[in-house]
């Protein structure tokens, strides 16, 4: 008891007398410089409101999409393994934790021995052992809360996953809805130039109009064909992928229709700061830099003794050498100090890598800062823009309609050329297709905000 008494008051000393900084907790190095100033509109400092505080039910009420998203957050793959991962997680932060009791062995062994013909001798020996490392340099606290940041860590992980797969699921079901939009206008299309293809062949009968005028019509009446069949590819591809996505087998996609959907005539992002906490991927990235940083710890710990409390309690017959029977007990205590002095620099080199490491984690912490604020700006101007667009194309395919209607009754009424009727045509095809994508657009910057914001968990 003596000497361990010497080994606890020798390693406090070293421990007060050196000026390393193991037993200190991670904080958050000072972001202000970087997240004051990533958002490029102004935000009022007490304007918390933001998209991201809505529920994906809430933003998203198409009920076709929610049941896709529901039954995707249950059986996609990729968010399975993130959620196996923080399982993984918290057995390792279990066992760090653990680390801090005794291990306990019990060894009995007994042998029987006769040499000759002598007399036969038994031996036993009931013993149990304990080891317990006393965790005056932070080595295991170091090892705790650096598997607690891991935790962390897998668990950011896991939500980064999940908001990703909302995000992604909402995407791909409005893809669909816009080009079964476009189908539509496409189709409609065609059965009008199917209509004025019979016109045209008619017109050629009664040699009021030309074989080239005829050709014209039927090449472009093929376009929108051609058109027609490359949309329906198109729309198998989206649901086999988005089938994928939910883990079941390409299938048709059940769902709405692109009118149908409602979302808000106001976006708000709310302060930079939000972005912090409601960021998956933000905080992923600085609970990395957390175990970074207790690594760097720990790394230093290894600079320190190593001190070991051992002892062993048993019943034995065997005390010395000389068998006694009946068995007696046996009890020893141990108590060792282990002070590297020369491993080869290894220490040193250790706690460089560690400081390196934890540098390019600070590092990858504001980059994703950044990252963030640069996803949130392009969101929003997408959004902008696209509202901006959409006024634009619905003045454009007025006055394209117009021009058509004029167009045909010049036809009908004078010499003018076939020509410019399918010109107009086509013009008033396109605009009705870009208003559409300009919707979607729209939409799309909606779900890109919400992702960026963190939205979706």
């Amino acid at each position: 008891m003596y000497m361990i008494k010497n080994i606890i008051t020798v390693t406090a000393v070293v421990l007060i007398t050196s000026g390393c900084h193991i037993y200190r907790a991670y904080e958050r190095p000072d972001t202000a410089a970087v997240v004051d100033s990533i958002y490029r509109q102004q935000v009022a400092p007490d304007d918390t409101t933001s998209l991201a505080s809505l529920s994906w039910k809430e933003l998203f009420n198409d009920p076709h999409l929610q049941e896709l998203i529901t039954f995707g957050l249950e059986n996609n793959t990729d968010l399975s393994i993130a959620r196996l991962k923080v399982k993984e997680a918290e057995a390792l932060l279990m066992t760090s934790k653990l680390s801090y009791l005794p291990s306990i062995t019990l060894t009995p062994e007994g042998t029987i021995t006769s040499i000759e013909g002598s007399n036969v001798s038994k031996k036993y020996n009931l013993a149990a052992s304990a080891d317990w490392e006393i965790d005056l340099f932070g080595k295991l606290l170091n090892a705790k809360r650096g598997a607690q940041a891991a935790l962390e860590q897998s668990d950011a992980y896991q939500q980064a996953v999940q908001t990703q797969l909302v995000a992604t699921i909402a995407n791909s079901y409005y893809i669909l809805l816009v080009l079964d939009e476009q189908l539509k206008i496409t189709l409609e299309t065609a059965d009008t130039w199917n209509e004025s293809l019979r016109t045209m062949k008619a017109l050629k009968r009664a040699g009021q109009t030309t074989e080239m005028a005829v050709a014209q019509t039927e090449a472009a009446k093929l376009s929108v064909d051609a058109s027609v069949i490359s949309i329906k590819r198109q729309i198998s591809e989206i649901e086999n992928s988005l089938s994928a996505l939910l883990g079941k087998a390409p299938q048709a996609i059940e769902r709405g229709t692109l009118s149908e959907q409602v979302f808000p005539d106001s976006l708000s992002t709310g302060v930079p700061l939000q972005l912090l906490s409601r960021r998956p991927d933000v905080r992923q990235s600085e609970a990395q830099l957390a175990v970074a940083y207790y690594a760097t710890n720990s790394a230093r710990s290894a600079f320190y003794p190593s001190i070991i409390l051992g002892g062993s309690v048993g019943w034995t017959n065997s005390a010395g050498a000389v068998v006694t029977n009946p068995g007696q007990w046996l009890l020893t205590a141990v108590g060792s100090l282990v002070q590297p002095i020369f491993n080869k620099g290894k220490n040193i080199a250790n706690l460089k890598i560690a400081k390196a490491q934890q540098e390019e984690a600070l590092l990858m912490f504001r980059q994703s800062l950044l990252d963030a604020g640069t996803e949130v700006n392009d969101a929003l101007v997408q959004w902008q823009t696209a509202r901006e667009r959409i006024k634009l194309d619905k003045q454009q395919a007025t006055s394209l309609k117009s021009a058509l209607r004029s167009s045909e009754l010049l036809m009908k009424h004078s010499s003018q050329n076939y020509l410019e009727v399918i010109t107009a045509r086509q013009s008033l095809l396109q605009a009705e297709l870009n208003t559409v994508t300009d919707r979607f657009d729209e939409i799309q910057g909606v779900i890109n905000l919400y992702h960026a914001l963190g939205g979706g968990y």
